[in-house]
């Protein structure tokens, strides 16, 4: 479990000026949920090479080392691992290479596992980039901007967009005390890696009680804080942080527009 805790990524923000750190909050935000859609056309070797050579350019223009992506995609390898054995083992069509009951092995299972692995790995890894390249404060302004016509039938866009926020921006604060519980508990004799699965899970209940205490305290702190400067949600309140698009957002938006149509053009 430190492991997960010492490579999960969800949240953090590494501050940069690269050309993906100058993009507006809005292009990347709309243009990742756009990504995650795109990625549902590919269906051949021709259009996902397509998919990891746009999203590699996206990586490395972001000047963060792809070693990290891999460091935060590791704790969720065994997920993925998971659902590829059962596309492995439960698809039928094309040559069959191992047949043992209703579990098969075929080219056709082969290949949809080896799709859905690049699937996960890639919407993981344009998900990363997001949140890498993004400030908290500038993923709530894009949030909100986004979700602005929504404001129409009375949907509480502002307060939304703030508990998105806060959320995410306490994920890497809430693993590191998790951190700092473990070595407590550690401290007192508890091992967190021996045992069968249920012992395991029976050490896990020591580390999410004081967690969810310690969240409760943070959460009454921080909503003090904000009673005590005057929060009074979003109405009224003016922009300190102005949000413009540029050439970049333009040539970020057009560039996701070629790949799309070149999924159409490729696609089986």
């Amino acid at each position: 479990m430190k492991q997960v805790l010492d490579k999960l990524i969800l949240g953090r923000y590494l501050q940069g000026d690269s050309w993906i750190h100058k993009l507006d909050p809005r292009t990347k935000l709309i243009g990742t949920f756009a990504f995650v859609l795109v990625i549902f056309l590919a269906n051949n070797w021709v259009t996902y090479g397509l998919l990891i050579a746009y999203t590699l350019v996206a990586l490395l223009l972001s000047k963060i080392p792809l070693g990290f992506f891999w460091k935060g995609i590791r704790p969720l390898i065994w997920v993925i691992l998971f659902t590829v054995a059962l596309q492995i083992l439960f698809t039928s069509g094309g040559e069959v290479y191992f047949k043992w009951g209703f579990l098969q092995v075929t080219s056709e299972g082969i290949i949809n596992a080896v799709f859905i692995f690049l699937r996960f790995v890639l919407i993981i890894s344009f998900s990363t980039l997001l949140t890498l390249t993004t400030a908290p404060l500038q993923l709530t302004d894009a949030i909100e901007a986004v979700m602005k016509p929504l404001s129409i039938v009375k949907f509480p866009v502002h307060e939304v967009a703030l508990m998105l926020s806060i959320a995410l921006r306490f994920v890497p604060t809430l693993m590191d005390e998790a951190q700092k519980i473990m070595n407590a508990q550690r401290a007192r004799g508890v091992d967190f890696g021996e045992g069968n699965l249920f012992e395991q899970m029976k050490a896990i209940i020591p580390i999410l009680i004081p967690l969810f205490v310690s969240s409760l305290n943070r959460a009454e702190d921080l909503a003090t804080a904000m009673e005590a400067r005057g929060y009074q949600g979003g109405d009224g309140r003016s922009k300190y942080r102005v949000l413009n698009y540029d050439m970049r957002d333009a040539i970020a938006g057009l560039s996701l527009v070629v790949v799309t149509i070149l999924l159409f053009v490729f696609k089986a």
